[in-house]
């Protein structure tokens, strides 16, 4: 029996499906606001203004102490487009929809997948927290727990929470934690399929991802200071001395001596010193200004650090001066959130449709080319990503 012919809203929808497959770290974190960008061709930059939640100070006694509302917000950009381009031909539409996927969609949507992973995983530049040690692959238990450690520590809900690693740490995460697990469902999938299962040392999900990223930290040496007093609470500046002539890059991670981290709730030392995480890059000339997530003391209701940092504390950075190392991602879902957008749809052309599965909008157009006697087709997605709560997140070093 002869084939009916494919329709274009078949392929878009079986895209749809392959490309949500692929995904690893942008299918565990937060997509409720996707449908804030569910409008007829939405442009590159359409912007969202997400709202974080109020923090108050409890206050004792019976008198009343009212508190002016200390709303946060922060921004989601829809600014990333990407595609891959393909030809249909007539012969390949009349396959098996199954048949078509395999042969034509598989091998495309699977590498437009890694590459929005891949945005994704950039994340890591506005994250502070910290577990593992620079230079060595994590192959214990014991960094996993230390990471949900920092995210109970910052109060962030327990369910659900995922760690994505890359090939070397999954392998060796893998051999080192092979005795622990008494489930046999667990033990069963990590020997046959060399991946781990789900609900394990209370994360929802560990997933392995190619797409991880690698950092260079900058050429910073010498011995690092504070500078000058921050007295101003909120400040998103720390000026830093005794760096000569170097470069601190977005990502780099420091503390600095007496500055601890507080837990959000009690607003108390959680012990550790806090880990401050450098969002943009710097070239020092002895001096540096670094810009840094708002400071709170532990006397406010957004409290960050239990003191704002002071002149002449010793400043020390995690990992050696221009040093490539991995960033594994360890997170609830609510810290990053992704969302796409509805392209405009052309007219006029040989096939178009756009499709949305699981809040993940897709495009697919296709045009006669009559110069050249061909029909390219291309797959697009338009979409965005936001770390809105960073303290909610851990970097695991490789």
């Amino acid at each position: 029996m002869s084939n009916s012919l494919l329709t274009i809203d078949m392929i878009t929808r079986k895209a749809l499906e392959i490309l949500e497959n692929n995904l690893v770290i942008t299918r565990t974190v937060n997509r409720q606001y996707d449908d804030s960008f569910a409008v007829e061709g939405a442009k590159i930059g359409s912007t969202l203004r997400i709202r974080l939640p109020d923090r108050a100070l409890v206050t004792d006694g019976a008198a009343l102490q009212v508190q002016d509302d200390n709303e946060q917000y922060t921004t989601l950009a829809v600014s990333s487009q990407k595609h891959i381009g393909v030809n249909f031909t007539t012969a390949e539409l009349t396959m098996q929809l199954d048949d078509f996927a395999d042969r034509v969609l598989k091998p495309r949507i699977s590498q437009l997948a890694a590459s929005i992973d891949a945005d994704v995983a950039n994340s890591f530049k506005y994250i502070g927290n910290s577990v593992g040690t620079p230079g060595t692959t994590p192959a214990t238990s014991l960094v996993l727990l230390q990471a949900q450690q920092k995210l109970n520590e910052n109060a962030a809900v327990m369910s659900p929470r995922y760690a994505t690693v890359n090939p070397a740490a999954n392998a060796a995460l893998i051999e080192g934690m092979k005795g622990l697990f008494n489930p046999v469902s667990a033990i069963s999938k990590q020997f046959k399929n060399g991946m781990f299962g789900e609900g394990i040392l209370g994360y929802d999900e560990l997933n392995m991802s190619q797409s991880i990223k690698q950092f260079t930290t900058g050429s910073r040496t010498g011995t690092v200071t504070v500078n000058a007093t921050v007295t101003t609470e909120g400040s998103t500046t720390v000026v830093l001395t005794g760096l000569g002539s170097t470069t601190i890059k977005a990502g780099d991670v420091f503390t600095i001596a007496d500055v601890y981290a507080v837990n959000p709730q009690t607003r108390e030392s959680t012990g550790s010193l806090f880990q401050f995480v450098a969002l943009a890059d710097v070239t020092a000339s002895t001096t540096a200004s670094v810009t840094v997530a708002a400071m709170y003391s532990a006397t406010q209701a957004l409290a960050t650090v239990d003191a704002l940092p002071v002149s002449g504390k010793a400043v020390t950075f995690l990992g050696s001066a221009s040093t490539q190392y991995p960033q594994n991602l360890i997170y609830h879902k609510d810290a990053i959130a992704f969302a796409t957008a509805d392209l405009l749809m052309p007219q006029g052309v040989d096939m178009a449709s756009r499709q949305v599965h699981n809040g993940i909008s897709m495009r697919i157009v296709r045009q006669y080319d009559i110069n050249n006697d061909r029909l390219p087709c291309r797959i697009d997605v338009l979409y965005g990503y936001s770390v809105i709560r960073p303290q909610m997140a851990v970097r695991l070093w490789g």
